[in-house]
């Protein structure tokens, strides 16, 4: 007997999208053509990414905006709820207390995991939109400790990448993909270069996903992101069905 009770279904995965208008193109995680099964998304207005990632405690003003996004998004049926920033780690308690359904926030709470994948004498590399405003507290927040070898990277001094996602008005209308990708692989050439024995890299930011086959082709290492996130959400909440012979 099926039940009712909403007007659309079949996005389980619901996604808090920040306030933005530079291009999403294909892989990144507001772009819905990047996932193999529908999203639903609900934009956070006013949610900026000059106010996310300028400061936590700036980017917590808006925590009531997100715990009233996502209380929507589950309302209208979502399993699992996901963000468009990894600075919002510094929301995930509040917002996963105000709904039922599993919340993560940002591609950081991989990197305990990944801690454990490694040897020991291997560190994690992060990619972040702004190193400078990546601070010990978002990295906390994310279960990531003091003493871990964990070694930020940003991309502000990008020019490409920073007009696009911090300029406002017609700055951030376009985007030259290719600079934008050739500064992402050029960022984490570097990392690996002045940081020996990086195990992998986590793209903190959630619009870096297009540019890691390029980054993968350079360095050699996994790469993961909301992207791999989101389809482990997916997953779980909607168990696929197996068969064929032994």
């Amino acid at each position: 007997m099926a039940k009712g009770g909403r007007a659309v279904y079949g996005e389980a995965i619901g996604i808090l999208v920040l306030d933005t208008s530079f291009p999403r193109i294909p892989g990144d995680v507001a772009n819905a053509t990047t996932f193999d099964f529908p999203v639903r998304y609900h934009v956070i207005d006013a949610a900026t990414p000059e106010k996310i990632v300028s400061e936590a405690d700036r980017a917590r003003a808006l925590l009531p905006a997100f715990i009233e996004g996502a209380r929507l998004l589950e309302k209208q049926g979502v399993r699992a709820i996901t963000t468009t920033c990894g600075f919002l780690t510094v929301m995930q308690k509040e917002i996963a207390a105000a709904v039922s359904v599993p919340v993560v926030t940002s591609s950081l709470f991989l990197i305990p995991l990944l801690r454990s994948m490694l040897d020991s004498e291997r560190s994690i590399g992060v990619l972040t939109a702004h190193s400078g405003k990546l601070s010990p507290e978002h990295l906390i927040a994310a279960g990531v400790q003091p003493n871990w070898a964990v070694h930020v990277r940003g991309l502000e001094e990008s020019p490409a990448f920073s007009r696009a996602i911090f300029g406002k008005g017609d700055d951030c209308i376009e985007m030259n993909v290719d600079q934008v990708e050739a500064e992402v692989v050029s960022e984490c050439r570097k990392l690996v270069d002045d940081v020996p024995g990086i195990g992998c890299i986590v793209f903190e930011c959630t619009n870096l996903q297009p540019y890691a086959p390029a980054v993968q082709a350079r360095i050699g290492l996994p790469i993961f992101g909301i992207y791999h996130l989101v389809n482990l959400l997916q997953s779980g909440i909607v168990c696929p069905r197996f068969s064929g012979y032994m």
